[in-house]
């Protein structure tokens, strides 16, 4: 994983309202100094984007915001490589290279009378599962169960929260499986439960219908999302 600091102006009016707020990143294309985005306008802008010529419409990504200060904004990159657009931008970013923002948006809503959370994801939802824990008010309980590939990838969250981090490693399991064996056999606590999934879009849906037949939460009362999906490229998945 890499953090990258993303400096400008404009991130200053930048108000995120949910600690798993994210943003859309527009990468520059092999040959420009900055990405070429089209006219912005409120309601229109997605279609706006994808009329682009091909040769000209910069490759997209969404992207948690880890932390935001006055005009910085850190973001945190799972890097697989140098295949997608994003990773090799990381990888060969330099001090005042350029991309474009758009944002924020957010998921992350607790209803009224929930008694405690619980957070479940791989480490493309670290950023916003260590964003929501850090931002707990005192005392608030939080159950969080992240799968990684090993020890090397854990990480830590000063909170005021009251939070309990299960971290599972993947090693050569099938991705999302230890992760969801492990909240299966959870002794989780009891009272009014508020969840937030993310991740492999598999792994999403089997945590999701878990809590709902097996341990009784109601959907409203779920918030989930698949980030990708094994075996489909971001172009699918959109």
């Amino acid at each position: 994983m890499a953090r990258v600091c993303l400096v400008g102006d404009d991130l200053r009016r930048m108000t995120a309202t949910c600690p798993d707020a994210y943003v859309k990143l527009f990468f520059p294309l092999p040959g420009q100094d900055r990405p070429r985005l089209p006219e912005l306008t409120a309601g229109s802008w997605y279609r706006t984007y994808l009329a682009l010529p091909d040769e000209i419409r910069p490759p997209m990504r969404t992207y948690t915001v880890r932390a935001h200060r006055g005009a910085e904004v850190d973001i945190d990159f799972v890097l697989h490589g140098d295949a997608g657009p994003a990773s090799r931008w990381v990888l060969g970013a330099q001090p005042g290279d350029t991309v474009a923002v758009l944002g924020p948006g957010g998921l992350h809503i607790v209803p009224p009378g929930t008694d405690w959370q619980l957070l479940i994801g791989d480490e493309t939802a670290l950023p916003a599962i260590g964003s929501i824990l850090e931002r707990l008010s005192p005392g608030a309980k939080a159950h969080a169960f992240i799968e990684v590939d090993g020890p090397a990838e854990e990480q830590r969250f000063p909170t005021l929260g009251d939070i309990r981090v299960h971290w599972v490693h993947r090693g050569s399991a099938p991705h999302g499986e230890s992760v969801l064996n492990a909240v299966r056999m959870a002794r989780l606590p009891e009272g009014t439960p508020y969840s937030w999934v993310s991740g492999e879009a598999g792994m999403v849906k089997s945590a999701r219908r878990h809590l709902v037949r097996d341990r009784g939460f109601p959907k409203s009362a779920i918030t989930f999302t698949g980030y990708w999906r094994l075996g489909a490229t971001h172009d699918q998945l959109s």
